[in-house]
């Protein structure tokens, strides 16, 4: 028997552990060398875990939801071993429950993840039940939940002993106001400890500004489609900010400057976090050099990272790093905020919706397409003037975009 210790992957410097989600192999499976077996999540991103050789899995120490560290041994694969001659699962639960069976295989590919396994329990269904929208197949909370609501899970529910509504109206009033308690994500869980950490530690203050968004409206509208067909990616916004907070940075460089104990260290690069939303959580991946980048590859690579997100494949590497954020709240209908400083960084932009509205120009009352900017800095080391200034650049640029292409 010639076994290979399937082993936790070697994770970033600042991940000391990780949580497995889900094995996608049982003991006794065949699989082949590099396909994946589990899903592993960090604070960060959901790493794949694939098979360091084929064989059959002949041991699994470390089950779904455990904690684990890098380097830790979570199964056992045997090389020489075919699905035949592996070992096999307890036959005495299959034979006692045949019934059971044939649900449980038609529905293979329906695991249900933590949280959604306990409402399972707590209402008396079973991942055959319910139809999984997650990665895999995966059984999430809100599958589990939109299946009780359905009138189909009434017969579900009809199983549990019924309540007297005059003997206990009480108790008959509090199961009409369910709770739930989920435990958080470890992205979820990293988030909220690096935001109290950000306001614990960084003096932040937020400055404010309106931009007139017509020029850079009127430009997009006049090249999208031929900047589509020569480019393959569509002209979209974000592209404009990113260039516009470049060119702020270049003016007012301790705005992309970041603290380190009592020094401060100033970046001769331009690595600008954008801000995305996934089913996990707020990630933000970074687009290096910047500076460097056209508005083509800008947008290539914001779109490259947005699909990323939702597919739960950004790599660590994307995820670290970043001298200034850029955080587009717009996008979800956002008319004001005050964006919390993504540590170590010293500033964030937080970018709103654009909304037509009355503005005074020349004497005249006009309507235009106004966007409020807002720029959160740490104060201990980027002065009031500095910031407004920056801010002031930011708005500039995207009032007249010809600065960008003349540097002024």
């Amino acid at each position: 028997m010639a076994q290979i210790e399937v082993k936790v992957p070697q994770l970033s410097e600042s991940v000391a552990e990780a949580t497995l989600l889900q094995w996608h192999k049982k003991v006794g499976e065949q699989v082949a060398r590099d396909e994946n077996l589990i899903d592993i999540e960090t604070d960060k991103v959901v790493l794949e875990l694939p098979a360091p050789g084929a064989g059959v899995i002949t041991q699994i120490i470390k089950a779904d939801g455990a904690t684990v560290v890098a380097g830790e041994v979570i199964a056992i694969l045997d090389t020489e071993a075919s699905a035949q001659t592996a070992p096999a699962a307890a036959p005495a639960p299959q034979a006692a429950a045949p019934a059971a069976a044939a649900p449980e295989q038609a529905n293979k590919g329906n695991v249900a993840m933590p949280a959604a396994a306990k409402l399972l329990a707590d209402n008396n269904l079973s991942t055959a039940q319910v139809t999984g929208t997650g990665k895999d197949g995966r059984v999430t909370k809100g599958d589990v939940l939109g299946a009780l609501s359905a009138p189909s899970a009434a017969p579900a529910a009809a199983a549990k002993p019924a309540l007297a509504p005059v003997a206990a109206p009480s108790k008959a009033g509090l199961e009409s106001r369910p709770e739930q308690r989920v435990p958080m994500s470890r992205l979820r869980a990293r988030v909220a400890e690096r935001l109290l950490q950000s306001q614990a530690t960084n003096a932040i203050l937020t400055t404010f500004n309106e931009i007139n968004m017509q020029p850079v409206i009127d430009l997009r509208n006049k090249y999208k489609d031929k900047f589509e067909k020569e480019h393959g990616v569509k002209l979209g916004f974000m592209s404009f900010f990113v260039k516009a907070v470049v060119h702020a940075l270049k003016k007012y460089p301790i705005v992309n400057a970041s603290v380190d104990g009592n020094d401060i260290v100033y970046h001769g690069y331009f690595d600008i976090g954008v801000a995305v939303g996934s089913p996990r959580g707020l990630v933000v991946p970074v687009l290096r050099d910047a500076d460097q980048m056209s508005i083509a590859d800008i947008e290539k690579k914001i779109g490259e990272f947005g699909q990323k997100a939702k597919d739960g494949k950004l790599s660590i590497e994307e995820l670290s790093g970043g001298t200034f954020t850029v955080s587009n709240g717009g996008t979800f209908g956002s008319m004001l905020s005050t964006p919390i400083i993504n540590p170590p960084q010293s500033a964030i932009l937080g970018i709103h919706a654009t909304k037509d509205r009355a503005v005074v120009e020349n004497g005249q009352v006009v309507v235009r397409p106004m966007n409020y900017f807002a720029l959160s800095y740490d104060h201990r080391i980027i002065d009031g003037r500095e910031a407004v200034l920056s801010l002031v650049a930011i708005k500039e640029a995207l009032e007249d975009p010809a600065r960008l292409l003349l540097d002024l």
